[in-house]
C-alpha cells in the first residue's frame, strides 16, 4: 500500500532521514521506534506531505505522490495525528472533529463517521459542545485521533500518541489504536513507549540517526539483545 524508496529528507544542510526504504502492506500496523532525534517525526511529516524529500519516492497503491501538495496527500487517503495534538483549543470538540471531514467523500458520511468515532471514544459524546482546550490531555488525544478518522483515511499516521498521558489513559489510547487497526485501516505508529507499541503492532522498524537499523516482527526484534537493552532496558 505504502512504499518509500531511498527517501532522504533534510532541514537545510542537515539531513534528518538518510536513504530510507520501507513498505507497509494494506491493513498492517507498523510501529517505528527509536531515540529522540532519530528522525521519526520527520518521517511521519514527509509521508503526510508536510515535508518534501530532497531525494527518493513515496508511493500509495503504486501511484507516485512525492511531489503532490499536502492536501492531495489527504485526497490519497492519508491522515496524520501530529505530535502534541494541535487542536483548535477555542473551538468546540464537535467543530474540531468536523474539520477532519472537509473532503467531499468524507463530508457525505460525516454523521456516520462521527458515530463511529464516538463509539470508539464514548467519553467525547458529552464533551461535543465543550471547547477542546478545556479537555484533559487524554481526551484531547482522543479528539485528535477522531479528527483524523473523520477524513475516512486508508492510511493513518500516529506521531507519539501516548506523549504526556497517564499510564491508565495510555492503555485506553492503545486499545483504541488496536480497534482502528482491526477495522482494516493501515497504521504507521511512531511511539517511544516501545513495549506498548510492540504489543499491538504486526511489524516494527528501529530508526536511529535517520536510518533504519533493524526491521521485522516485534517478537523477532526483541530476541536481539542489543535492541532489548537499548529500547526496553532489558538484557
Amino acid at each position: 500500500m505504502l512504499e518509500l524508496k531511498q527517501l532522504t529528507v533534510a532541514y537545510g544542510e542537515a539531513r534528518a532521514i538518510w536513504d530510507v526504504s520501507l513498505q507497509v502492506a494494506r491493513g498492517e500496523l507498523l510501529c517505528v521506534v527509536g531515540p529522540n532525534g532519530a528522525g521519526k517525526t520527520t518521517l511521519v511529516n514527509t509521508v503526510a506531505g508536510i515535508l518534501k524529500p530532497m531525494a527518493g519516492r513515496i508511493s500509495m497503491d503504486g501511484h507516485d505522490v512525492t511531489g503532490l501538495p499536502p492536501h492531495k496527500f489527504c485526497e490519497a487517503g492519508i491522515a496524520v495525528v501530529p505530535e502534541g495534538r494541535r487542536l483548535f483549543s477555542g473551538m468546540t470538540v464537535a467543530e474540531n472533529l468536523d474539520i477532519g471531514s472537509f473532503l467531499p467523500s468524507a463530508k457525505a458520511r460525516r454523521r456516520e463517521t462521527l458515530e463511529e468515532v464516538l463509539a470508539l471514544f464514548p467519553a467525547l459524546r458529552a464533551k461535543l459542545p465543550a471547547p477542546a482546550g478545556e479537555l484533559s490531555g487524554g481526551q484531547q488525544q482522543m479528539v485528535a485521533i477522531g479528527r483524523a478518522l473523520m477524513a475516512r483515511p486508508r492510511l493513518l499516521l500516529l506521531d507519539e500518541p501516548s506523549l504526556g498521558l497517564s499510564p491508565l489513559v495510555v492503555g485506553d489510547v492503545f486499545n483504541a489504536i488496536r480497534k482502528i487497526s482491526a477495522s482494516g485501516i493501515t497504521i504507521v505508529l511512531v511511539e517511544q513507549n516501545v513495549s506498548m507499541a510492540l504489543c499491538i503492532s504486526h511489524r516494527a522498524c528501529v530508526l536511529e540517526l535517520g536510518r533504519i537499523i533493524a526491521e521485522g516482527a516485534p517478537d523477532d526484534l526483541m530476541k536481539q539483545p542489543e535492541i532489548r537493552q537499548a529500547y526496553l532496558g532489558k538484557v
